[in-house]
Protein backbone atom coordinates (compact mmCIF):
# COMPACT_ATOMS: atom_id res chain seq x y z
CA UNK A 1 0.00 0.00 0.00
CA UNK A 2 1.37 3.74 -1.11
CA UNK A 3 0.93 6.70 1.38
CA UNK A 4 0.36 10.22 0.30
CA UNK A 5 0.18 13.49 2.14
CA UNK A 6 -2.48 14.68 3.11
CA UNK A 7 -2.37 18.39 1.57
CA UNK A 8 0.01 20.21 3.57
CA UNK A 9 -0.07 18.37 6.95
CA UNK A 10 2.65 16.04 8.54
CA UNK A 11 -0.20 12.87 8.03
CA UNK A 12 0.35 10.41 5.19
CA UNK A 13 -2.71 8.26 4.46
CA UNK A 14 -3.38 5.00 1.96
CA UNK A 15 -3.78 5.39 -1.45
CA UNK A 16 -6.94 3.59 -0.90
CA UNK A 17 -9.41 5.42 1.80
CA UNK A 18 -12.16 2.68 3.19
CA UNK A 19 -15.47 4.07 2.51
CA UNK A 20 -18.46 3.25 4.93
CA UNK A 21 -21.91 4.90 3.84
CA UNK A 22 -23.65 0.85 3.03
CA UNK A 23 -22.85 -0.04 6.98
CA UNK A 24 -26.24 0.61 8.62
CA UNK A 25 -28.18 -0.06 5.82
CA UNK A 26 -26.71 -3.04 2.84
CA UNK A 27 -24.34 -3.96 5.75
CA UNK A 28 -24.79 -4.78 9.44
CA UNK A 29 -22.53 -4.08 12.59
CA UNK A 30 -20.82 -7.21 12.15
CA UNK A 31 -20.24 -6.87 8.61
CA UNK A 32 -18.78 -2.83 9.06
CA UNK A 33 -16.13 -4.42 11.60
CA UNK A 34 -14.94 -7.59 9.35
CA UNK A 35 -14.75 -4.92 6.20
CA UNK A 36 -12.64 -2.28 8.86
CA UNK A 37 -10.36 -5.57 10.91
CA UNK A 38 -9.86 -6.85 6.82
CA UNK A 39 -8.75 -3.35 5.60
CA UNK A 40 -6.55 -2.74 8.26
CA UNK A 41 -4.50 -5.82 7.93
CA UNK A 42 -3.91 -4.83 3.68
CA UNK A 43 -2.34 -1.39 5.08
CA UNK A 44 -5.34 0.89 4.91
CA UNK A 45 -5.65 4.03 7.58
CA UNK A 46 -7.90 5.74 6.35
CA UNK A 47 -11.64 5.56 7.00
CA UNK A 48 -14.19 7.97 5.96
CA UNK A 49 -17.59 8.85 7.24
CA UNK A 50 -20.03 11.31 7.68
CA UNK A 51 -22.93 12.42 10.06
CA UNK A 52 -25.33 11.35 7.56
CA UNK A 53 -24.68 8.25 6.82
CA UNK A 54 -26.25 5.26 5.88
CA UNK A 55 -26.58 6.14 2.69
CA UNK A 56 -29.11 6.18 0.31
CA UNK A 57 -29.93 8.79 3.43
CA UNK A 58 -33.15 8.52 5.97
CA UNK A 59 -34.43 9.22 9.01
CA UNK A 60 -33.93 6.09 10.44
CA UNK A 61 -30.57 5.38 9.15
CA UNK A 62 -29.15 8.48 10.28
CA UNK A 63 -26.09 8.63 12.53
CA UNK A 64 -25.53 4.43 12.08
CA UNK A 65 -22.63 4.27 10.22
CA UNK A 66 -20.75 6.09 12.87
CA UNK A 67 -22.44 4.17 15.37
CA UNK A 68 -20.56 1.04 13.56
CA UNK A 69 -17.51 2.55 13.68
CA UNK A 70 -17.79 3.38 17.22
CA UNK A 71 -18.21 0.17 18.43
CA UNK A 72 -15.40 -1.11 16.31
CA UNK A 73 -13.35 1.22 18.29
CA UNK A 74 -14.96 0.70 21.60
CA UNK A 75 -13.95 -3.64 21.25
CA UNK A 76 -10.75 -3.56 19.33
CA UNK A 77 -9.16 0.02 20.76
CA UNK A 78 -7.52 0.44 17.54
CA UNK A 79 -8.56 4.11 17.29
CA UNK A 80 -5.13 5.46 17.05
CA UNK A 81 -3.99 2.89 14.13
CA UNK A 82 -6.82 5.10 11.52
CA UNK A 83 -6.61 8.22 10.31
CA UNK A 84 -11.00 9.00 10.70
CA UNK A 85 -12.34 11.62 8.34
CA UNK A 86 -16.25 12.66 8.55
CA UNK A 87 -18.31 15.38 7.58
CA UNK A 88 -20.62 17.57 8.43
CA UNK A 89 -24.27 17.33 6.37
CA UNK A 90 -25.34 20.73 3.95
CA UNK A 91 -28.65 21.41 3.96
CA UNK A 92 -31.83 20.24 2.00
CA UNK A 93 -32.58 17.05 4.71
CA UNK A 94 -35.50 17.66 7.39
CA UNK A 95 -33.99 15.27 10.10
CA UNK A 96 -30.65 16.77 9.99
CA UNK A 97 -31.15 20.04 12.14
CA UNK A 98 -34.59 20.92 10.42
CA UNK A 99 -32.65 21.13 7.03
CA UNK A 100 -31.18 24.12 7.79
CA UNK A 101 -27.51 25.77 5.99
CA UNK A 102 -23.89 24.12 7.84
CA UNK A 103 -23.43 27.42 10.43
CA UNK A 104 -21.51 27.44 13.44
CA UNK A 105 -24.03 26.79 15.40
CA UNK A 106 -24.32 23.61 13.32
CA UNK A 107 -21.19 22.28 12.81
CA UNK A 108 -20.88 22.21 16.83
CA UNK A 109 -23.80 20.48 17.22
CA UNK A 110 -22.67 17.94 14.50
CA UNK A 111 -19.45 17.15 15.71
CA UNK A 112 -19.90 16.48 19.14
CA UNK A 113 -22.56 14.39 18.08
CA UNK A 114 -20.38 12.19 15.54
CA UNK A 115 -17.47 12.12 18.35
CA UNK A 116 -20.46 10.54 20.64
CA UNK A 117 -21.33 8.38 17.86
CA UNK A 118 -18.05 7.74 17.04
CA UNK A 119 -16.72 6.87 20.60
CA UNK A 120 -13.35 9.20 20.00
CA UNK A 121 -12.59 12.50 21.34
CA UNK A 122 -11.13 13.90 17.97
CA UNK A 123 -11.74 13.49 14.03
CA UNK A 124 -8.52 13.91 11.90
CA UNK A 125 -10.65 15.47 9.31
CA UNK A 126 -13.70 17.42 9.11
CA UNK A 127 -15.14 17.80 6.12
CA UNK A 128 -18.46 20.07 4.54
CA UNK A 129 -19.83 17.69 3.47
CA UNK A 130 -21.85 20.32 0.30
CA UNK A 131 -21.87 23.66 0.01
CA UNK A 132 -25.15 25.89 1.78
CA UNK A 133 -25.08 27.94 -1.95
CA UNK A 134 -25.80 26.34 -5.31
CA UNK A 135 -23.52 23.83 -6.73
CA UNK A 136 -23.65 20.94 -9.37
CA UNK A 137 -22.94 18.05 -7.79
CA UNK A 138 -25.95 15.32 -7.03
CA UNK A 139 -27.33 16.73 -10.22
CA UNK A 140 -28.87 20.19 -8.67
CA UNK A 141 -28.04 21.95 -11.72
CA UNK A 142 -26.29 21.60 -15.06
CA UNK A 143 -25.78 25.51 -15.16
CA UNK A 144 -24.52 28.31 -13.05
CA UNK A 145 -27.66 29.66 -11.27
CA UNK A 146 -26.86 33.40 -9.58
CA UNK A 147 -30.36 33.27 -7.33
CA UNK A 148 -28.43 30.59 -5.28
CA UNK A 149 -25.25 32.45 -5.01
CA UNK A 150 -26.30 35.53 -2.48
CA UNK A 151 -23.19 37.37 -2.52
CA UNK A 152 -24.00 39.66 0.60
CA UNK A 153 -24.46 36.14 2.70
CA UNK A 154 -22.00 33.61 0.74
CA UNK A 155 -18.27 35.13 2.19
CA UNK A 156 -19.46 35.70 5.44
CA UNK A 157 -20.79 32.52 5.94
CA UNK A 158 -17.67 30.70 4.86
CA UNK A 159 -15.55 32.66 7.30
CA UNK A 160 -18.36 31.91 10.21
CA UNK A 161 -17.85 28.50 9.69
CA UNK A 162 -13.67 28.48 9.18
CA UNK A 163 -13.70 30.49 12.61
CA UNK A 164 -15.78 27.81 14.08
CA UNK A 165 -14.03 24.85 12.78
CA UNK A 166 -10.57 26.75 14.09
CA UNK A 167 -12.24 26.65 17.79
CA UNK A 168 -12.69 23.09 17.44
CA UNK A 169 -8.98 22.78 16.15
CA UNK A 170 -8.00 24.68 18.94
CA UNK A 171 -9.92 22.42 21.06
CA UNK A 172 -8.93 19.34 20.06
CA UNK A 173 -11.88 18.19 18.91
CA UNK A 174 -10.54 17.95 14.75
CA UNK A 175 -7.23 17.98 13.54
CA UNK A 176 -7.94 19.50 10.10
CA UNK A 177 -10.47 20.84 7.82
CA UNK A 178 -11.41 19.69 4.21
CA UNK A 179 -14.43 20.69 1.36
CA UNK A 180 -16.76 18.13 -0.27
CA UNK A 181 -18.85 18.82 -3.25
CA UNK A 182 -17.08 22.54 -4.10
CA UNK A 183 -16.32 24.09 -6.97
CA UNK A 184 -12.91 26.04 -7.56
CA UNK A 185 -14.03 29.54 -6.66
CA UNK A 186 -15.61 27.68 -3.31
CA UNK A 187 -12.05 26.65 -2.36
CA UNK A 188 -9.97 29.28 -3.50
CA UNK A 189 -12.46 31.64 -1.71
CA UNK A 190 -11.70 29.32 1.87
CA UNK A 191 -7.85 29.15 1.53
CA UNK A 192 -7.86 32.84 0.86
CA UNK A 193 -10.16 33.85 4.16
CA UNK A 194 -7.57 31.12 5.40
CA UNK A 195 -4.34 32.95 5.51
CA UNK A 196 -6.22 36.35 5.60
CA UNK A 197 -8.18 35.60 9.01
CA UNK A 198 -5.24 33.10 10.19
CA UNK A 199 -7.37 30.19 10.66
CA UNK A 200 -7.55 26.83 9.28
CA UNK A 201 -6.45 25.74 5.41
CA UNK A 202 -8.27 23.33 3.39
CA UNK A 203 -6.07 20.30 3.38
CA UNK A 204 -8.32 18.20 0.92
CA UNK A 205 -11.51 18.40 -1.83
CA UNK A 206 -13.53 15.06 -1.78
CA UNK A 207 -15.38 15.09 -4.87
CA UNK A 208 -16.79 12.65 -7.49
CA UNK A 209 -14.22 11.33 -9.83
CA UNK A 210 -14.61 8.18 -12.00
CA UNK A 211 -14.93 7.78 -15.99
CA UNK A 212 -18.05 9.15 -16.34
CA UNK A 213 -17.42 12.20 -14.20
CA UNK A 214 -14.07 13.90 -14.39
CA UNK A 215 -14.49 17.77 -14.10
CA UNK A 216 -11.68 17.61 -11.42
CA UNK A 217 -9.68 17.56 -14.50
CA UNK A 218 -10.64 20.50 -16.29
CA UNK A 219 -9.87 23.27 -13.09
CA UNK A 220 -9.66 21.59 -10.15
CA UNK A 221 -6.67 19.63 -11.15
CA UNK A 222 -4.59 22.64 -11.60
CA UNK A 223 -5.55 24.02 -8.04
CA UNK A 224 -4.68 21.12 -6.38
CA UNK A 225 -0.83 20.97 -7.50
CA UNK A 226 -0.29 24.38 -6.61
CA UNK A 227 -2.30 24.99 -3.42
CA UNK A 228 -1.60 21.34 -2.32
CA UNK A 229 -5.40 20.37 -1.27
CA UNK A 230 -5.78 16.95 -3.16
CA UNK A 231 -8.35 14.74 -4.20
CA UNK A 232 -10.06 11.92 -1.55
CA UNK A 233 -12.01 10.15 -4.83
CA UNK A 234 -15.79 9.32 -3.88
CA UNK A 235 -17.70 6.86 -5.97
CA UNK A 236 -14.97 5.69 -8.14
CA UNK A 237 -17.11 3.30 -10.02
CA UNK A 238 -20.11 5.68 -10.51
CA UNK A 239 -22.17 4.47 -7.67
CA UNK A 240 -21.65 0.89 -9.05
CA UNK A 241 -22.43 1.45 -12.19
CA UNK A 242 -18.84 0.54 -13.74
CA UNK A 243 -19.63 -2.68 -12.54
CA UNK A 244 -22.26 -3.27 -15.74
CA UNK A 245 -25.12 -4.80 -13.01
CA UNK A 246 -27.32 -1.90 -13.54
CA UNK A 247 -27.34 -2.28 -17.67
CA UNK A 248 -30.45 -2.24 -18.96
CA UNK A 249 -32.32 -0.61 -15.85
CA UNK A 250 -31.88 -3.64 -14.02
CA UNK A 251 -32.11 -2.93 -10.03
CA UNK A 252 -30.53 -6.57 -8.42
CA UNK A 253 -31.86 -6.85 -5.34
CA UNK A 254 -29.67 -5.76 -2.10
CA UNK A 255 -28.13 -3.27 -4.35
CA UNK A 256 -28.23 1.05 -3.63
CA UNK A 257 -29.98 1.30 -6.89
CA UNK A 258 -32.79 -0.90 -5.59
CA UNK A 259 -32.95 1.06 -2.33
CA UNK A 260 -32.72 4.45 -4.44
CA UNK A 261 -35.54 2.84 -6.56
CA UNK A 262 -33.09 3.49 -9.45
CA UNK A 263 -29.01 3.13 -10.62
CA UNK A 264 -27.85 6.88 -9.77
CA UNK A 265 -25.39 6.58 -12.87
CA UNK A 266 -26.91 4.30 -14.80
CA UNK A 267 -29.35 5.52 -17.85
CA UNK A 268 -29.53 5.91 -21.44
CA UNK A 269 -26.51 8.35 -21.76
CA UNK A 270 -24.46 6.51 -19.76
CA UNK A 271 -25.09 3.02 -20.94
CA UNK A 272 -22.87 3.36 -24.08
CA UNK A 273 -19.98 4.76 -22.30
CA UNK A 274 -20.40 1.99 -19.58
CA UNK A 275 -20.14 -0.68 -22.33
CA UNK A 276 -17.58 0.66 -23.85
CA UNK A 277 -14.98 0.31 -20.59
CA UNK A 278 -15.96 -3.38 -19.86
CA UNK A 279 -15.41 -4.21 -23.47
CA UNK A 280 -12.30 -2.18 -22.96
CA UNK A 281 -11.27 -4.18 -19.75
CA UNK A 282 -12.16 -7.74 -21.05
CA UNK A 283 -9.59 -6.90 -24.25
CA UNK A 284 -7.26 -6.57 -22.10
CA UNK A 285 -7.92 -8.93 -19.24
CA UNK A 286 -9.22 -6.53 -16.76
CA UNK A 287 -11.42 -6.38 -14.08
CA UNK A 288 -13.57 -3.53 -15.22
CA UNK A 289 -13.83 -1.80 -11.36
CA UNK A 290 -9.96 -2.11 -10.73
CA UNK A 291 -9.34 -1.04 -13.92
CA UNK A 292 -11.49 2.24 -12.96
CA UNK A 293 -9.88 2.33 -9.68
CA UNK A 294 -6.35 1.79 -11.03
CA UNK A 295 -7.28 4.72 -13.25
CA UNK A 296 -8.17 6.87 -10.86
CA UNK A 297 -4.81 6.17 -8.80
CA UNK A 298 -2.67 7.67 -12.00
CA UNK A 299 -4.23 10.96 -11.62
CA UNK A 300 -1.10 13.41 -10.27
CA UNK A 301 -3.82 15.38 -8.27
CA UNK A 302 -5.03 12.06 -6.23
CA UNK A 303 -4.25 12.21 -2.54
CA UNK A 304 -6.67 9.03 -2.18
CA UNK A 305 -9.43 6.80 -3.66
CA UNK A 306 -12.65 5.88 -1.37
CA UNK A 307 -13.58 2.25 -1.83
CA UNK A 308 -16.69 0.90 -0.21
CA UNK A 309 -18.55 -2.58 -0.58
CA UNK A 310 -21.63 -4.49 0.38
CA UNK A 311 -19.53 -7.74 0.52
CA UNK A 312 -16.22 -8.92 1.38
CA UNK A 313 -15.41 -10.25 -2.19
CA UNK A 314 -16.47 -7.03 -3.36
CA UNK A 315 -13.87 -5.51 -0.89
CA UNK A 316 -11.14 -7.22 -1.40
CA UNK A 317 -11.29 -6.85 -5.59
CA UNK A 318 -11.45 -3.00 -4.67
CA UNK A 319 -8.46 -3.26 -2.36
CA UNK A 320 -6.04 -5.17 -4.79
CA UNK A 321 -6.83 -2.34 -7.60
CA UNK A 322 -3.97 -0.74 -5.84
CA UNK A 323 -1.89 -3.18 -6.61
CA UNK A 324 -2.74 -3.07 -10.34
CA UNK A 325 -0.54 -0.73 -12.94
CA UNK A 326 -2.55 0.08 -15.64
CA UNK A 327 0.07 0.26 -19.51
CA UNK A 328 0.10 2.92 -21.66
CA UNK A 329 -1.93 1.34 -24.36
CA UNK A 330 -4.91 1.15 -21.50
CA UNK A 331 -4.73 4.54 -20.59
CA UNK A 332 -4.88 5.75 -24.05
CA UNK A 333 -7.76 3.57 -25.30
CA UNK A 334 -9.50 5.00 -21.78
CA UNK A 335 -8.75 8.41 -23.22
CA UNK A 336 -10.20 7.32 -25.99
CA UNK A 337 -13.34 6.50 -24.64
CA UNK A 338 -13.42 9.66 -22.88
CA UNK A 339 -13.40 11.84 -26.22
CA UNK A 340 -16.19 9.51 -27.16
CA UNK A 341 -18.33 10.54 -24.19
CA UNK A 342 -16.64 13.41 -22.23
CA UNK A 343 -19.43 14.46 -20.44
CA UNK A 344 -22.43 12.08 -19.17
CA UNK A 345 -25.05 12.80 -16.88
Amino acid sequence: MKYNQLGRTDIKVSEICLGTMTWGRQNNEAEGHEQIAYALDQGINFMDTAEMYAVPPIPESYGKTEEIIGTYFKNTGNRDKWILASKVAGPGNRWVRGGGPITGDAIRQAIEGSLRRLQTDYVDLYQLHWPNRGHYHFEKSWTFDPTVQDRETVVPNMLEVLETLGELVAEGKIRHVGLSNESAWGTMQYLKLAEEHDLPRIVSIQNEYNFLRRYYDMDLAELAHHEDVGLLAYSPLAAGAISGKYLGGVLPKGTRGELAGSAYRNNELTEPAIRAYIELAKSHDLDVCQMAIAFCLTKPFMTSVIIGATNMDQLKTDIDAANLTLGDDVLDDIQSIFKRFPRTL
